[in-house]
């Protein structure tokens, strides 16, 4: 049988919740093996630590002549240009008294310990190959533009971290180490069910008292851009039989189940219906909007159960889903939170944390879009930012600080 919380819980307590939910998903057989470019967005599945050193040789920071810093006096000096050093090629040792004009990235010649840029040489140009050559070259201190072997990285460090997130940065770092596939954590499989007779496919007719379903959109496209695998129903009706048939039906092929709507303490809450003699408990939570909340099992798949109104169930998914995915699998990435300043003073009900829809400017203010309503999606469309006011906050002014969260 399900379980009603009366009380009010933290955000915190409900995020602790779903983090308890998710976490036994996280198996240490439950990875996959990607080659780098399908590993994008995904979390890495295990510690890697670097196999080689990199750069895994001594090359030049510059275009320039390879010398030995001791033939140069202070002052300058003319050296004897030798033959080049072009990248990728293994020189041979540097003759004392000698200069080797040298390429960005080529491999610093054995007995050479810094590179002159060209501009500084005289002339301040390479010779022509084959003729012979002197260059002027002011003295220069060992180890100057020389990218020494593994000051990036050495070999045997830690890489990277399991749980690490793969970006771009982050694949090229495994491509540098020679790496051509990588272990992450599978996507998630999720189902998602909007539920309310009064909701329409949109493209359907309108009728009296009904509206088109944002939902359904909303939350697939914040859970694809997750790196979610989402399997949608269609929308389903307020008669609980039909939706626990369809939860039913769909159950062992998916990893969790979202729904939104039917979870408030009205009369024909459908959620809360269809999930009778399941583990699955729905609570208030101190938050506005999105205070309704579900959460537990339906036929041992783990079930989270949103508001209907669509800024709360996107609300949800942000600060209760979204960050727990993160924490637990390593993706998606986590939402930059930055201080910015209000661009204008705000109340907030006690109690209750409050997460305000936002335009993030460059100056560093944050001007807020629409009211605190839930309903109001044309004001979300026109935010790039969660604005967070804190439980026990009943008010700032324009000019107070603010956690924010980029969207």
């Amino acid at each position: 049988m399900h379980r009603t919380e009366t009380r009010h819980i933290s955000v915190e307590a409900h995020r602790d919740k779903v983090r308890a939910l998710l976490a036994p998903l996280r198996t240490d057989d439950w990875v996959e093996r990607l080659p780098l470019l399908e590993a994008l967005g995904r979390g890495l599945a295990v510690d890697i630590a670097a196999p080689l050193d990199l750069p895994p040789f001594a090359n030049s920071q510059m275009d320039g002549f390879a010398i030995r810093s001791g033939d140069v006096p202070d002052g300058g000096t003319e050296l004897r240009v030798v033959a080049p050093v072009p990248a990728g090629a293994a020189p041979a040792e540097l003759p004392v008294g000698t200069a080797a004009p040298i390429m960005t990235g080529a491999m610093m010649p054995a007995g050479a310990d810094a590179v002159v840029p060209i501009e500084q040489a005289v002339p301040d140009s390479f010779p022509a190959p084959g003729e012979p050559a002197t260059v002027r070259l002011p003295a220069t201190a060992a180890g100057t533009f020389v990218r020494d072997i593994g000051s990036d990285i050495h070999s045997g460090e830690p890489a990277l971290g399991s749980g690490t997130f793969l970006g771009p940065g982050q694949l090229g770092l495994l491509a540098a180490m020679g790496f051509t596939d990588v272990p992450v954590r599978p996507s998630l499989r999720v189902l998602l069910v909007t539920t309310g007779d009064e909701v329409v496919e949109p493209g359907s007719p309108l009728g009296p008292g009904k509206i088109f379903d944002s939902n359904g959109t909303l939350l697939e496209a914040s859970m694809r851009q997750a790196g979610l695998e989402v399997t949608r129903t269609g929308i389903s009706t307020d008669r609980p039989e039909e939706l626990a048939l369809l939860l039913r039906r769909h159950a062992p092929d998916v990893d969790l189940i979202v729904t939104t709507g039917g979870v408030s303490k009205g009369a024909y809450e459908v959620v809360r219906q269809a999930m009778a003699g399941h583990d699955v408990e729905f609570t208030a939570v101190a938050m506005q909007p999105g205070g309704p909340q579900g959460i537990g099992s339906f036929d041992g798949v783990p079930v989270l159960g949103f508001p209907g109104n669509p800024v709360s169930c996107l609300v949800s998914f942000e600060m209760f889903l979204r960050p727990v995915l993160t924490e637990l699998f390593g993706a998606p990435a986590p939402r930059p939170a930055v201080r910015a300043r209000l661009a204008e003073a705000l109340t907030s009900p006690p109690g209750k944390h409050q997460v305000r829809r936002g335009t993030l400017a460059p100056d560093g203010t944050v001007r807020l879009e629409g009211g605190a309503g839930s309903h109001l999606v044309h004001a979300l469309a026109r935010s790039n930012a969660l604005v967070h006011v804190p439980e026990g906050t009943a008010a700032l002014a324009a000019g107070d600080e603010v956690e924010v969260w980029i969207l």
